[in-house]
């Protein structure tokens, strides 16, 4: 299957899979499509024990790396806050409001030898480009530029490495802004998406990005998991396809067994766009998590990166504590999926996820070709 994405990166089917977990990366680019890893939240040390795993399984196959590199967010006049000054930023009612929701809702503290574990983002340069050190270490195809243009140094050291840039547009604007600043592909990810997002559809998005950056190559992303959506973004002129939610509950994913049952559980109505984790608007599956920081007298939610520092810590306890009895962290338990959750109720191995949509993706089309004949 031969399209300008497969012909940029070097994989047989133009079916890219972000993942935090390094197996459905590995499996990915393993059964033909193309896997990148979900960095922003690594160390150096952790990035590199990774990389080096999938190094190892995927042999020459081609992968990728993402990292959030956004414009704005809070110290970024100063280049980035260190985590001690971050910190001291965190207002003493919204850690109050955090504890209230964790005593209320009876989520267990962790053992007296467990240190709670933060969330840290790296999206100051001080934070990613250590991370970048160690990605461009490895054979990576990609670096991929979620919430702003990729900065002109990433670009510059990317074409000397021979690493291929892709950036994350919401809006037809943003995603002009990313092809001027020289990204290779551009991932036009309409509201659908789990994760980050915008507010305009797959289905509008894709075809105005596709006029608006020609003739660089554009993935469509939002709503896509099986073979028919991939063939519907084709249509829309996409050159392959940006997938995340449908890894969620693959064999590989290392998603909490407790969210993972509730994604096969969901329908496509059960997703909200929140900022109660990153502080920019994701959309997750909605919970009383989420519910709690839409309250009108709640103190709302901090910008990024003071968000996550804030909760990290607390989603730690819960995820730790969905599974015990009596607790209501079960009821809180959330993470990013998509829309398409309503389609994913049965438990894959990620290769075998690449097959069935490249399967599906074949019968689609030559039934429209069959049915456009007769």
């Amino acid at each position: 299957m031969k399209t300008a994405v497969t012909e940029l990166l070097g994989c047989e089917f133009p079916i890219l899979a972000f993942s935090h977990c390094r197996d459905v990366v590995a499996a990915v680019s393993k059964a033909g499509g193309f896997g990148v890893l979900g960095a922003v939240a690594h160390t150096p040390e952790q990035l590199e024990i990774d990389l080096a795993w999938i190094d190892a399984e995927v042999g020459d196959r081609p992968y990728g790396v993402d990292l959030l590199l956004p414009q704005t967010y809070v110290g970024a006049d100063e280049g980035g806050l260190n985590a001690a000054d971050l910190a001291q930023l965190l207002p003493p009612e919204h850690r109050e409001f955090v504890e209230d929701i964790l005593e209320r809702y009876a989520v267990p503290k962790l053992p007296d030898d467990e240190t709670p574990r933060g969330m840290s983002l790296n999206v100051s340069p001080q934070g990613y480009e250590p991370l970048l050190d160690v990605a461009f270490a490895h054979p990576i195809r990609l670096i991929a530029s979620a919430l702003g243009p990729p900065p002109a140094d990433v670009i510059e050291r990317s074409r000397a490495a021979g690493v291929k840039v892709a950036a994350l547009a919401g809006k037809t604007a943003h995603a002009v802004k990313h092809a001027e600043a020289g990204a290779d592909i551009i991932i036009a990810q309409g509201s659908e998406a789990g994760g980050h997002t915008g507010e305009v559809g797959t289905m509008v998005l894709v075809p105005e990005v596709v006029d608006a950056v020609a003739p660089v190559p554009v993935l469509a992303a939002g709503g896509i998991a099986n073979g028919r959506h991939m063939a519907a973004s084709m249509a829309l002129g996409a050159a392959g396809v940006w997938t995340g939610s449908v890894w969620l509950t693959t064999a590989e994913a290392e998603t909490e067994p407790t969210v993972k049952q509730k994604f096969l559980d969901a329908t496509s109505s059960d997703t909200i766009r929140s900022r109660s984790i990153t502080g920019k608007p994701a959309r997750m599956l909605r919970t009383p998590w989420t519910d709690e920081w839409e309250r009108k007298d709640g103190p709302g939610t901090l910008p990024m990166p003071l968000q996550p520092m804030l909760v990290g810590s607390a989603l730690n306890r819960i995820n730790r504590s969905a599974a015990t009895p009596g607790s209501g962290a079960e009821e809180l338990a959330t993470y990013f999926i998509g829309q398409v959750v309503g389609s994913i109720d049965s438990v894959r191995p990620a290769d075998r996820v690449v097959l069935d949509m490249v399967e599906e993706f074949i019968d689609t089309i030559d039934g429209l070709a069959d049915g456009l004949s007769t």
